[in-house]
């Protein structure tokens, strides 16, 4: 075996790289991040053959010393943190002071910098076996630029591990799209092989950060997200969490910040996930860009050398608000949300003649009336009343659900018959889903608003609205429970059995009682009354898994919903059903008025938009 000694700086160096430097798009994190520590207005990224030949990064901020830039390429050295204290509270981007050290052992570096105050700029670079840092002056304005050249030269085994140059240049990009998105006080560029790739000035406003966003992400985020901005407990979430109806295949458009960190976090994950639960379709995965801020000492970011991971001081406390605060803007979205805004229809306008009847073209036309005299004089039905106990479960008898009254039929006009969308004299009078015109092969609901024509999954929708009545009814009363005939008996790890006890009031406020009979085992006393088919074993330990990791578990509340969805399901108008124009507002009405009706419960969705300017398309009108 060979005798201890001491590494030589260089491998010490291309060692520590190996944690920071993976590929191209890792020293620009590392480098952007340094300069936007220097406060930098601008910041220039020019990469060339996926950034694997050369990186140039160049700034407009207050640059660096010149007895400092010799030092600056040293391990370990840095103007961020002093002492251990400071690491409490970090609001620095870096701080480690091991990135250009890293980068410079591993590649070819020139470091160009010169202060506010300096006559001239002076350049630093590090190559060679021993890295003696050489110091020459230099042309250059105020800020720093630096060139890495050559990446991996010295080291052909990690240069093997690089990807094609499209491969490097899309994590290359990615990592610039996160960096540009994290501070939008700051203008941004890029540019590969000589090709400007994206050009992004200082974003103040909302609707500038919105085309930032747009520009980066697509188009079609923007249009179909909710915007956030909420504080509670010395927490402030800001930001867009897209609508469920705008889902990905894959989790590739999803952004979460601390105090102006990427990060990608287990906890958040787990507390974004849950507030999408009941909305989102099978397999599919949310698209956000949000903001956490909170005080620099209640979150440690010095968990891993990349920065990626945070460890919060309260993590039950963030996961609750987090959730809390998406599933109550996912909530609150309502069919008026959902709606072309009146820019992009005037934008639609200015780009395509006005035809139809807004151009007069059926004025000389007799209306065609929908309505037989039955439906429209019919009476409202009992279409939105739910499902009884008997029809729905003897599992629900300690409840009493009541039938919700039908939503108000659309006004009558002045023979007494039910108005249409021709009728209504001013705009404030039509619902955001207009007025039902006809039903379609017993399935859908076609609808015309002042957009165009909305098109109503009859089923989808009223599943959605008994769903929430069923929740809301269950909620309103304390969780019925019942004692287990023969008490069950866990055989459990002793720090599952510790928290069981731990959280035994969290468990009693859902129905279950605990009680610990050994160090490692544990008895279910009681399990409330819809769950009485549930698997209670495996329910009760999967809780105390996210309890131990999350400091909260859902799993209960899941449980109930699905069956609850179930019930809906079985209790919700099925197709072939005929129903009469007031039934068919009744129902519209009614989505208007329930949270998540743009989903059904299986995250499917339960409506859509044609716009005239769309339909117009379809036939080619205007051309």
């Amino acid at each position: 075996m060979n005798r201890i000694h001491r590494l030589s700086p260089r491998l010490a160096n291309q060692i520590a790289a190996g944690e920071v430097v993976e590929r191209p798009a890792n020293i620009v994190k590392e480098l952007v991040e340094n300069a936007l520590d220097a406060g930098a207005s601008r910041i220039d990224v020019d990469a060339e053959q996926g950034g694997v030949k050369l990186l140039r990064i160049r700034d407009d901020g207050h640059g660096i010393a010149q007895d400092d830039l010799a030092l600056a390429l040293s391990r370990h050295a840095t103007s961020k943190i002093t002492t251990l204290d400071d690491l409490e509270a970090v609001a620095s981007m870096g701080f480690r002071g091991e990135a250009l050290a890293s980068i410079s052992s591993v590649s070819r570096l020139a470091l160009t910098s010169r202060t506010p105050e300096a006559e001239q700029a002076w350049q630093v670079s590090a190559e060679g076996r021993d890295m003696e840092a050489k110091l020459a002056p230099a042309a250059h304005p105020t800020g720093t630029t630096v060139e890495v050249r050559d990446l991996f030269f010295n080291t052909p085994a990690r240069r093997k591990f690089l990807r094609t140059e499209k491969t490097e240049f899309s994590h290359l990009e990615e990592a610039f799209k996160r960096l540009a998105l994290s501070r939008y006080d700051v203008g941004f560029s890029l540019r590969h092989n000589g090709r400007t790739i994206h050009q992004l000035r200082p974003a103040e406003r909302t609707v500038d950060r919105e085309k930032r966003v747009a520009t980066l992400l697509n188009p079609q985020f923007i249009d179909s997200a909710v915007h956030i901005d909420t504080e509670a407990a010395g927490l402030q979430l800001q930001g867009w969490v897209g609508l469920p109806t705008f889902s990905r295949s894959q989790a590739d458009m999803q952004y979460f910040f601390v105090n102006g960190r990427v990060v990608r976090d287990k906890l958040v994950a787990h507390a974004i996930k849950q507030a999408y639960r009941d909305v989102l379709y099978h397999g599919r995965h949310p698209a956000f860009v949000l903001y956490l801020w909170l005080d620099a000492k209640l979150v440690d970011v010095n968990v891993h050398p990349t920065k990626h991971e945070v460890r919060f001081r309260d993590g039950r406390l963030v996961h609750d608000f987090l959730f809390r605060s998406l599933h109550r803007a996912l909530a609150e979205v309502r069919p008026d949300d959902q709606l072309p805004s009146a820019s992009s229809d005037s934008l639609q306008q200015t780009t395509a003649t006005v035809t139809g009847r807004q151009a007069g073209e059926f004025s000389e036309q007799t209306r065609m009336d929908w309505r037989t005299p039955a439906a429209a004089s019919a009476a409202p039905s009992s279409f939105g009343a739910q499902p009884t106990r008997q029809q729905v479960s003897d599992q629900l008898s300690t409840y009493q659900i009541m039938a919700a009254p039908l939503a108000s039929s659309p006004p009558l006009d002045a023979n007494g018959q039910a108005a249409t969308l021709d009728d209504i004299t001013t705009d404030d009078d039509v619902p955001p889903l207009g007025y039902a015109v006809a039903q379609l092969h017993g399935i859908y609901i076609l609808s015309q608003n002042l957009q165009g024509m909305v098109v109503v999954d009859m089923h989808a929708a009223h599943e959605r609205i008994t769903y929430e009545r069923l929740k809301t009814a269950i909620d309103s009363e304390q969780v019925a429970s019942q004692p287990l005939l023969v008490p069950e008996t866990l055989a459990l790890s002793e720090r599952e059995a510790d928290a069981a006890e731990q959280y035994a009031d969290e468990f009693r406020r859902l129905g279950v009682e605990l009680a610990r009979v050994a160090p490692e085992s544990i008895m279910v006393r009681q399990i409330p009354v819809l769950l009485q088919q549930a698997n209670v074993a495996q329910l009760v330990t999967d809780m105390l898994g996210d309890l131990m990791e999350h400091g909260q578990s859902d799993r209960l509340t899941a449980k109930r919903n699905e069956i609850l969805s179930t019930m809906a399901c079985h209790g919700s108008v099925r197709a072939n059903r005929k129903l009469t124009v007031a039934e068919m507002n009744a129902l519209l009405r009614d989505m208007e008025a329930t949270e998540r009706s743009g989903q059904c419960n299986h995250g499917r969705p339960t409506w859509t938009q044609l716009t005239l300017h769309e339909l117009d398309k379809l036939f080619l009108r205007g051309r």
